[in-house]
C-alpha cells in the first residue's frame, strides 16, 4: 500500500509547533510527513528527526515580532486589531507559497495548528483534506459554558452569572465580525468569506477534525462543537545540547520558574520578584528559565539560578513544584508528572487555562507577584495538592494523543 504523504504547518513558537513535532514523530512510522514552518521551524523539525521545509522565510522577523508585541494584549481591542493587522498583511503571501507547495507535493492531508487558518483555506480551495490542531481548546466558541478571554471565567453559578456569560459570548462573535468587516478585502483574497459557516461553525478550524491536543478532564461543562476529538496533549521538545540545571543534592526542595517562550517583557519582572524569594527562603533552591536556547543568560546566586532554556522533556520530573503561565505546553508537562503548581498568567489564553488548572485542584493562584511567595511555600507542603497532582497523572498517562492520531490517518 502507498505511504500516504501528511504535510504539517504551525508558526516556529515552541507552544504551537512542538506538538505538532511530537505528531509528526508518530505519523513518520505509516507515512511521509513533511513539516511547514520558517526557518526556526524547520531547524527544530530536523532536531527532531523530520523533513521541512521552510516558508516565509523573508518574513520569518515579521512573525516572530507579532508575538512580541512588548506588551500584555489580553482582550484589549486595540492591542487585537494592531497584532491582527499585522497577521492579515503576511496572510496573502503565505497562502501564495503554501499553494505552490500544495500543489508540488500532492498531500493526502494538512494539519495545521489553530493560529494558522489560511493553511486550510488554501487546502480547501484544492481539495485536500485537512485537519486543525489546538493545543488550548477552551478557546474554541461553544454556545454554553465560561467564554474564553475574559480573565479566567469559570461556570456560572446565578442567573446573573449566566446573563453575563451570554453578553461576553455575544461580544466576542460581535468582535469577530468587526474584523471580518475591516479586513473583508484581504481576507476575500484569500477565500476567506465569513467568520462562521451555514451552520454556525467556525470557518478558521477544520470542518472535518479538530485535534483538541488537550486533557478533556480539566475543561469546564460545555457543549463541544461535533468537530472536536480530545486526543490528549502532544508533548515534544526537540534536543537541547546545552549547560544543564544543576539539583541540590542535600535534600532541598527546587522549584522551577518558566514563563515560556513568548512575554520577554514581563520575564524580568517575574525574575526580580522571584530573586527576593530565594533570598528570604534559603532552604528553597529556585531555577528560573528564560524558555530561549540563544538567550544570553546562565548564571547563578546562591540558591537561586537563571537559565537560558531548561528542557521540560528532560529535566522537569525532578522538580518540586513549577511556577508557570499557565501556557499549553508547561501546563500539560506538569499535569503528565503530576506536579503541584502556581500559576500566574499573564496574557492570552492563560487566564482560562489558570482558572481550570485551580478549579481541578492541580494548582494554586497568584495572580499579583506578591502572591507567589505564599502559594509557593503552600504548594510545596500541601498534601491534598499533591494528592491531586498526582491523580491527574494517573488521568493524563489514559491518552495515547499519536496512536490516536496515527489510528485517524
Amino acid at each position: 500500500m502507498k505511504r500516504k504523504k501528511v504535510l504539517l504547518i504551525g508558526p516556529p513558537f515552541s507552544g504551537h509547533l512542538h506538538p505538532l513535532l511530537g505528531i509528526g514523530q508518530g505519523l513518520a512510522t505509516v507515512a511521509d510527513v513533511i513539516v511547514l514552518s520558517t526557518p526556526k521551524g524547520v531547524k527544530a523539525a530536523a532536531a527532531s528527526g523530520l523533513q521541512g521545509r521552510a516558508i516565509m522565510a523573508e518574513h520569518e522577523h515579521i512573525v516572530l515580532a507579532i508575538s512580541e508585541p512588548g506588551r500584555a494584549v489580553k482582550n484589549n481591542p486595540l492591542r487585537l486589531y494592531a497584532q491582527l493587522k499585522e497577521n492579515v498583511g503576511l496572510m496573502a503571501r503565505l497562502q501564495a507559497e503554501l499553494e505552490a507547495i500544495f500543489r508540488a507535493e500532492q498531500p493526502d492531508l494538512v494539519i495545521a495548528d489553530f493560529v494558522v487558518p489560511v493553511a486550510g483555506i488554501t487546502a480547501t480551495r484544492l481539495g485536500i483534506p485537512w485537519w486543525t490542531t489546538i493545543r488550548s481548546p477552551c478557546v474554541i466558541e461553544t454556545p454554553d459554558g465560561p467564554p474564553a478571554y475574559f480573565n479566567g471565567q469559570t461556570p456560572a453559578r446565578t442567573s446573573l452569572q449566566r446573563l453575563k456569560h451570554a453578553a461576553m459570548r455575544l461580544a466576542t462573535r460581535q468582535f469577530k465580525r468587526l474584523v471580518w468587516l475591516l479586513f473583508r478585502r484581504e481576507f476575500r483574497q484569500i477565500g476567506f468569506h465569513g467568520i462562521y459557516r451555514a451552520d454556525g461553525s467556525e470557518a478558521v478550524y477544520s470542518p472535518q477534525r479538530i485535534l483538541a491536543l488537550g486533557v478533556r478532564e480539566i475543561e469546564f461543562p460545555c457543549t463541544w462543537p461535533r468537530t472536536v476529538q480530545f486526543v490528549g496533549p502532544a508533548l515534544h521538545t526537540p534536543p537541547f545540547n546545552g549547560p544543564p540545571p544543576v539539583f541540590p543534592d542535600d535534600g532541598r526542595p527546587c522549584v522551577l520558574i518558566s514563563i515560556g517562550t513568548h512575554l520577554v517583557h514581563a520575564k524580568a519582572a517575574v525574575s526580580a520578584a522571584i530573586r527576593e524569594i530565594a533570598a528570604r527562603h534559603p532552604g528553597i533552591v529556585f531555577h528560573f528559565t528564560h524558555g530561549n536556547a540563544a538567550a544570553p543568560v546562565e548564571r547563578q546566586e546562591g540558591n537561586f539560578h537563571e537559565h537560558a532554556y531548561i528542557s521540560y522533556m528532560d529535566h522537569l520530573p525532578r522538580y518540586d513544584a513549577v511556577v508557570h503561565h499557565a501556557g499549553a505546553g508547561v501546563m500539560n508537562h506538569c499535569l503528565r508528572h503530576g506536579l503541584p503548581a502556581v500559576v500566574h498568567p499573564l496574557d492570552f489564553d492563560q487566564f482560562d487555562n489558570a482558572a481550570r488548572l485551580v478549579a481541578a485542584g492541580v494548582a494554586l493562584p497568584a495572580k499579583k507577584l506578591a502572591d507567589l511567595e505564599p502559594a509557593i511555600l503552600r504548594a510545596l507542603h500541601d498534601e491534598a495538592l499533591k494528592a491531586r497532582c498526582a491523580e491527574m497523572s494517573r488521568i493524563f498517562a489514559a491518552y495515547d494523543e499519536v496512536g490516536t492520531i496515527t489510528k485517524m490517518l
